[in-house]
């Protein structure tokens, strides 16, 4: 059993691992509203939304995180704009601003020299460079995204329900919706060096639907999530440090692999308890 702990024994891996648990509950918190409101475009819209900041950022030599941050709250912004002031639907307007977004920063970066290594680091992370200033931040981050949803709880779950309802009961529906654009623009923005803009829905949508066929509330649902999402990035940096893979992608991809091996193992579980249910029939008319 050696081999599961030696990685995680040299500084920079047992960060990467930290930093990508705190990741790990702030994307299991958010990803489950995500999941439940059917929110998965604007989180990939909002991870492409923050190129232009981060990459701007690079070229100027100003902390990446404030870039993205900056970025990803004007891309909320504007899609709120767009649907409210324009004849543009929600989806329609967040593709819009996806294509824009994403073209300019792909032009902003091409203006810098270390172009391919930018890129790369943008698109799929840099978890491995994960430092102490980083923990502190995700900590900040979980602490502040965990705080928002128990205060909006209610809010988001009669809106998710029927919105006519959580006006009439005073739930301010537009409000907890804002709020849960907000948590979503926080997860991606906090996601984003642990695996990058190409592959942070990934983190974010995996471990919820992992944990959906084994939850019957939300909170629950949440922390499996988080749990889910922490064995995805343990299990990522093995495959990275013992395959040589990327980190941020290994994590991705091992986030995947669970929710369809939970979904496997969910559906057998059905299919063995209904097999069971019809066995007493047949012994009685057999």
């Amino acid at each position: 059993m050696q081999w599961l702990t030696e990685p995680f024994g040299v500084g920079f891996v047992l960060r990467a691992l930290l930093g990508g648990g705190l990741v790990a509950a702030i994307c299991g918190v958010v990803g489950t509203w995500v999941v439940i409101r059917g929110m998965a475009f604007l989180g990939e819209a909002i991870g492409h939304g923050m190129l232009p900041g981060v990459a701007l950022a690079t070229v100027i030599g100003a902390p990446v995180m404030l870039g993205g941050a900056v970025s990803a709250v004007t891309m909320s912004a504007l899609i709120g704009v767009l649907q409210r002031r324009g004849r543009l639907s929600y989806d329609t307007s967040i593709g819009l601003l996806f294509v824009g977004m994403l073209s300019l920063g792909v032009i902003i970066v091409s203006h810098s020299r270390t172009f391919a290594t930018d890129a790369t680091a943008m698109l799929f992370g840099d978890i491995l460079a994960i430092d102490n200033s980083d923990l502190l931040i995700l900590m900040v981050v979980t602490i502040l995204a965990v705080t928002v949803a128990a205060a909006f709880h209610h809010s988001f779950v009669a809106s998710a329900f029927d919105p006519r309802i959580a006006q009439t009961l005073g739930l301010r529906p537009h409000l907890a919706h804002l709020a849960l654009v907000a948590l979503v623009t926080l997860a991606v923005v906090s996601s984003f060096q642990a695996v990058g803009s190409l592959l942070v829905v990934g983190l974010l949508l995996a471990p919820a639907v992992a944990a959906g066929p084994w939850t019957t509330t939300i909170p629950v649902r949440m922390l499996l999530a988080t749990l889910f999402g922490v064995l995805a990035v343990a299990t990522g940096l093995l495959c990275s440090w013992y395959a040589g893979t990327a980190a941020g992608a290994s994590i991705a991809a091992s986030a995947i692999a669970f929710a369809a091996l939970s979904g496997l193992v969910a559906q057998l579980n059905h299919r063995m308890a209904a097999a069971q249910r019809r066995t007493p029939a047949l012994v009685i008319y057999s």
